[in-house]
């Protein structure tokens, strides 16, 4: 497993992306309207909305409490220092957590028993592997540092003792948020809008028209706002 970890690893970022794009792959729904009646919508949207919100909660708490410089390195894993605080304290892969719960909840969204079925069990047998990998290299560095840690927080499944201290002893630093998750944030939202409005034509009164123009005014906003925080991140005038 560590071995198909590193070579996942090199390719994480591509793979999300490709996971992301297979939610527009045609499948049967979760939830038609023959079973759940003309409101069969509401169900999917909520609940998709629900989870990938909370998935997007998780990786911004992660990143505005504590940064971990940590990630690839000449295609491998890599880390200058053992980060145990912040959600870290509470979750050993919280990013990784947000990830799985953003994609389920935007499968859910998209109304994709294909994509709840079998790719988000694809995208956990990916991820597993890649955090073996990373677990490995981390315990090769830093030993029982980090065999300790490993004791005391889960790999997975967060625990809520002590979150309230957490939030208490750390200040969040929502430019730090901005600045690493802006592109992760665009694509996300992009793709949710896509899912709501060509999924679901009841959001629009079953209207062409409105739906076109809807999707239009709510990504060229969208655009707009994505190019002004590249632009002030690359011209060094919005800094941490």
């Amino acid at each position: 497993m560590v071995a198909i970890g590193n070579f996942f690893f090199k390719y994480r970022n591509w793979i999300f992306i490709l996971f992301y794009g297979a939610l527009f792959i045609p499948s049967w729904p979760l939830f038609s309207k023959e079973k759940w009646g003309d409101s069969y919508y509401i169900w999917p949207v909520t609940i998709g909305l629900f989870i990938t919100c909370l998935g997007q909660l998780i990786r911004g708490l992660t990143i505005g409490l504590a940064y971990i410089v940590r990630g690839g390195k000449e295609g491998k894993p890599y880390a200058e220092g053992l980060v145990t605080e912040g959600i870290f304290n509470h979750c050993r892969n919280p990013l990784y957590v947000g990830n799985i719960l953003m994609l389920l909840g935007v499968g859910i969204l998209a109304n994709s028993l294909f994509y709840v079925a079998i790719m988000i069990p694809v995208f956990l047998f990916i991820y597993q592997a890649i955090v073996l990998a990373e677990e490995n290299f981390l315990r090769g560095k830093f030993g029982t540092g980090f065999n300790e840690y490993c004791k005391k927080v889960n790999r997975w499944f967060p625990s809520l003792a002590g979150i309230g201290k957490t939030f208490g002893s750390m200040q969040f630093n929502w430019k730090r948020w901005i600045l690493k998750e802006h592109t992760t944030q665009f694509i996300w939202l992009a793709g949710i809008i896509l899912l709501l409005l060509l999924n679901y034509p009841e959001l629009t009164g079953h209207n062409d028209q409105t739906r076109n123009t809807v999707l239009i005014i709510c990504l060229s906003v969208l655009v707009l706002v994505y190019a002004l925080v590249r632009y002030l991140k690359k011209s060094g005038k919005f800094k941490e």
